[in-house]
């Protein structure tokens, strides 16, 4: 099985967050095959439903509300982000399942890069050191998936550390260059195009669906 792969560069959230609902529908009415979106952010905050329901506030970000599970999450300049636009099959369909299959594939992605990631069974994303680099949250509609995973890669300043993410205090969440991890073991710089070649490697192993060749895309532009 086949998965399409579309590169989009730097998009604003609010645009592609509406690209994924249109890619949704096309998808639950098989007019798209199961979809792979990478894509960057200019910086904001997005405020999960969760989050909204708690009364939480965020000072000092631009903001935007989702309809995606969990709280509140960065995105930012120097972090990838993976939208899977996916029909899951019947024996798949169970979202701590599909959440799971995601921190394992970027898990093993970060692995060929010499680092250690690994889960915590009491908060869902992938850590490293101690630290949460990656976050996840996904909507479902008749079990086509929306939203996706992020991974802090190289974020600028402070960013990514002064917010309280996920409930959890400040400086939890960082990027793999805050802790150091600036290249891998081959000395290749470490940058969200690395990240991207070990995920779409990975991609078959751990979403049990073959990536197709990359294609550069533009939000609104339906594949």
């Amino acid at each position: 099985m086949e998965i399409s792969i579309l590169r989009s560069g730097l998009v604003d959230h609010s645009t592609m967050a509406q690209s994924m609902k249109d890619l949704q529908q096309k998808r639950i009415a098989g007019e798209i095959q199961d979809t792979l979106i990478f894509v960057e952010h200019p910086e904001v905050v997005t405020i999960g439903p969760k989050a909204v329901r708690d009364g939480v506030s965020v000072q000092g970000y631009p903001t935007s509300n989702t309809d995606r599970g969990g709280g509140i999450t960065w995105h930012g300049p120097g972090q990838l982000v993976v939208y899977p636009i996916v029909k899951w099959n019947i024996e798949e369909q169970s979202v701590r399942g599909i959440i799971g299959k995601l921190e394992d594939w970027a898990i093993e992605a970060l692995s060929d890069c010499g680092i250690a990631a690994y889960k915590d069974e009491a908060m869902q994303g992938v850590w490293v050191d101690g630290h949460k680099i990656c976050s996840i949250g996904l909507s479902f509609l008749h079990w086509v998936s929306r939203h996706g995973m992020s991974i802090n890669i190289d974020t600028p300043g402070s960013r990514v550390e002064e917010l309280e993410g996920c409930g959890m205090k400040p400086g939890i969440h960082t990027s793999l260059a805050r802790l150091g991890y600036v290249s891998d073991t081959e000395g290749n710089k470490i940058d969200l195009g690395r990240i991207e070649s070990g995920l779409l490697k990975h991609c078959e192993k751990h979403l049990g669906r073959s990536p197709g060749e990359p294609v550069e895309w533009t939000p609104g532009i339906l594949a």
